[in-house]
């Protein structure tokens, strides 16, 4: 069922073509691809990343074994964080089309700025800045999205979305791989940029799905009041502050995970189908997540999940320090691979649970939210990351040390909550 004018009538074919004006035309299937595929720049200025660490370091005059390459990923993050907030009011004010066409055009051009940035700091600058742009995408298509389909359709059209973050860092590090074998790190970047610019083009036929009448004023205020109706919310401030904790450990390993398969098992040339096999393993758990909430309800399996992360980091520390800090690799990313398990259903669940007081204002305390939990997540994240010391301890015990805090954050969040 449509809303926002796009389908005609609660009887209309879902998959109906949505129809801007007489000469731009896009149908269900064409548009879910289109949202899709700008969701995944963000994670395509990540994932594509990582198996270009070791020549990056070499080209910027770094140490082999340096966690400083990391920030470029930390850093990512936080102008994500920023972006968010900055988004989300722009596309309710002009509209989701030139909000996504802007943020596209500076996506490029942020690549670009990396692609040729000379020094690490240069390179984290225009990262930031890059982070910053992927934001506009991953907000306009979520907002498209909810002002084109409601009910069963806007199910499974996040669905649809989400099922890219499946598919994306599972193969972007082979992407990544590939341009490294073949070209410069600066190429890879340049791929990045003219991945935005193919979908600049390609979004010039979505539709305005905004409303004229919807349109809202820029106003900080707005902002201001969302974030105080989210932090005066016990549920809301807990589960905030415990996927807050989860996005820290997500940010170490993001960050730190190639420096531990290279120097600590000197396994470079598998990275990527590492990175890919624990990315595919998430996917599995995203998808079974679902029925587990439905089965269970979402704070029992919160709370399940979050014990379990707990018993795991903490199996895996003990792993380490008996084994100096590296143990057997298989050992190493079984335990891995249950960590991120857990992660992937609690990622979804902590989001969604902070957003249920929010009612009216679910728009703008998302992006509140999601501002919040990322920014805190890359600071946590980075914290670890200048711990490393080419061993599994450091990621190891992060993990362990989060758990405990979102753990406890959860328990604060749900008392009185049965389901």
């Amino acid at each position: 069922m449509g809303c926002s004018g796009l389908m005609e009538s609660p009887a209309a074919d879902p998959l109906a073509p949505l129809r801007a004006d007489p000469g731009r035309h896009l149908g269900q299937r064409e548009l879910i691809a289109m949202l899709g595929m700008a969701t995944a720049a963000a994670a395509l200025g990540i994932d594509t990343m990582l198996p270009a660490f070791g020549e990056m370091r070499a080209d910027l005059g770094l140490a082999p074994d340096s966690p400083a390459i990391g920030n470029i990923i930390t850093f990512y993050f936080a102008g994500m964080a920023v972006g968010q907030l900055f988004w989300g009011p722009l596309a309710d004010r002009f509209g989701r089309r030139s909000t996504l066409h802007v943020s596209l055009v500076l996506y490029a051009v942020a690549a670009v700025a990396a692609a040729l940035s000379p020094t690490l700091a240069t390179v984290v600058i225009t990262r930031s800045l890059w982070g910053f742009a992927a934001a506009g995408p991953r907000i306009v298509a979520m907002t498209v999205v909810r002002d084109s389909f409601e009910g069963l359709h806007a199910s499974q059209a996040m669905s649809s979305l989400m099922a890219v973050f499946i598919v994306v860092p599972i193969v972007a590090p082979s992407v990544g791989a590939g341009f490294v074998a073949v070209a410069s790190w600066r190429l890879l970047f340049g791929f990045c940029a003219l991945f935005a610019v193919v979908m600049l083009v390609w979004s010039s036929r979505l539709p305005e799905t905004l409303r004229p009448e919807h349109r809202m004023d820029l106003s900080a205020r707005r902002i201001a009041t969302a974030g105080r109706r989210v932090l005066a919310n016990r549920q809301s401030v807990g589960y905030l502050l415990a996927v807050t904790a989860l996005m820290g450990a997500f940010v170490a390993y993001l960050s730190g995970f190639e420096n531990v398969i290279d120097q600590a098992y000197g396994k470079a040339s598998a990275f990527p189908f590492i990175f890919g096999g624990l990315a595919a393993v998430m996917g599995v758990m995203m998808v079974t997540n679902r029925r587990l909430v439905a089965r269970f309800g979402a704070v029992r399996v919160a709370r399940t999940a979050f014990g379990g992360e707990v018993l795991v980091a903490a199996a895996g520390v003990a792993v380490a320090v008996a084994t100096d800090g590296t143990p057997p690799l298989w050992v190493f990313l079984v335990l891995m691979a249950g960590l991120l398990s857990c992660q992937a259903v609690l990622l979804p669940n902590l989001t969604s649970m902070a957003l249920e007081p929010m009612g009216s204002i679910a728009g703008v305390a998302s992006s509140v939210i999601g501002a919040f939990q990322t920014a805190g997540g890359a600071v946590l994240g980075g914290v670890v990351m200048s711990t490393f010391d080419d061993t599994t301890q450091p990621l190891l015990v992060g993990f362990l040390l989060f758990a405990l805090l979102g753990s406890a954050f959860v328990a604060f969040a749900s008392r009185g909550q049965t389901d």
